[in-house]
């Protein structure tokens, strides 16, 4: 919860509040449960949320000044350690996260959800007939089923730009209903998803992914116009760059290997290259409420 944070695809991250509720496979190893379950508090993840303090919520106040001062908008993950978008969550800490996002213009705003079906009903209605321009709706998207239960959904959100995370990435979701939601995010209807956002996982528990999924979601926002991310590899990575170095950590089925160098280790090069392409910011045309 920081102005500045190691996320690649993000300059700052804001949670406006701490907890959630562990919902699809993404879930079973969630880092902010587990940070919580260090600081002893697993009820956060039991169903009592836990708003953040005054004082952290005028940080974004000052991000946005210096942000204009420089003339170099900023884009914020929200949230981190939560989801805005939670039933468990009152509306009134909505609301109240709405006002501040209305408040800092410079600053873009990426809302990432397990429950992009919520998002309509949560958000100001009058952000349904004009979206922010500051504000980027994402869905998780790990595996075949969840790309079945939230594409669509995120489809129904009115948006300047609309992101899946395909972190961590359990298995292929590329395919026929993936390609058609791709496309550049300023030739709607072509495509409604401009941004596919990939990486393995971390931690101890960490499942591993196959490089050829990452290759497909590269090579499908290519062909279809949209920006590709690649966040990292995760703990494990292709036994091809590390010959005789450690042991396998995993044999797919076609027999592919991995091993388990650590996610700092393995980095962040899909074939030798980083994917570090981002859709611009929004940059306000002068200082100010956003419209909406």
């Amino acid at each position: 919860m920081a102005e500045t944070t190691a996320i690649s695809w993000a300059d700052a991250t804001f949670n406006p509040w701490e907890g959630c509720t562990r919902i699809s496979a993404a879930c079973d190893n969630c880092y902010a449960a587990d940070r919580a379950h260090r600081f002893g508090n697993d009820h956060l993840w039991a169903g009592e949320l836990r708003r953040t303090s005054a004082d952290y919520w005028r940080e974004p106040l000052k991000w946005n000044r210096a942000a204009e001062r420089e003339g170099k908008p900023r884009r914020v993950f929200c949230a981190s350690l939560a989801d805005v978008f939670d039933n468990q969550a009152p509306q009134a800490w909505r609301d109240d996260l709405w006002a501040l996002i209305e408040t800092t213009p410079w600053l873009t705003w990426m809302l990432l959800t397990k429950r992009p079906q919520k998002i309509v009903g949560m958000v100001p209605p009058r952000w349904l007939i004009e979206p922010p321009k500051n504000v980027w709706y994402g869905a998780t998207i790990e595996n075949r089923d969840a790309l079945r239960q939230r594409l669509h959904h995120l489809r129904e959100v009115p948006a300047v730009l609309r992101f899946i995370s395909a972190e961590p990435l359990l298995e292929s979701i590329a395919g026929e209903e993936l390609r058609n939601a791709l496309g550049h995010p300023h030739l709607a209807p072509l495509g409604f998803v401009g941004l596919v956002i990939a990486g393995g996982e971390s931690g101890p528990k960490a499942r591993p992914s196959h490089p050829d999924w990452f290759r497909e979601l590269r090579d499908l926002c290519a062909s279809e116009g949209a920006v590709f991310h690649f966040k990292q590899w995760g703990e494990h990575t292709s036994a091809k760059g590390w010959p005789g170095a450690m042991p396998i950590s995993h044999v797919f089925d076609d027999g592919y290997q991995l091993v388990r160098p650590g996610t700092a280790r393995a980095g962040r090069k899909l074939d030798e290259v980083i994917h570090d392409a981002m859709p611009p910011a929004w940059t306000p045309p002068s200082a100010g409420r956003v419209a909406a």
